[in-house]
């Protein structure tokens, strides 16, 4: 399912980076991120709670998924 992610902490290209590879590991794909907010597709059942694990592992924090 497409998911539209709102992230803070994100300011600059390298946080880009590593939220990309932060959700790329939570199983997304088709991923377009940008600072402040990132799309992609999740299959997981369990999509969110991976999402928000993942960003926090990274250093960022999760606003909401829609």
């Amino acid at each position: 399912m497409k998911k539209k992610i709102y992230i803070e902490g994100m300011s600059c290209m390298h946080c880009v980076k590593r939220v990309r590879d932060a959700l790329e590991e939570a199983g997304g794909k088709k991923l377009k991120v940008e600072v402040g907010f990132a799309e992609g597709v999740f299959k997981s059942e369990n999509a969110a709670e991976e999402i928000k694990n993942a960003l926090e592992a990274s250093g960022y924090g999760l606003i909401s998924i829609k």
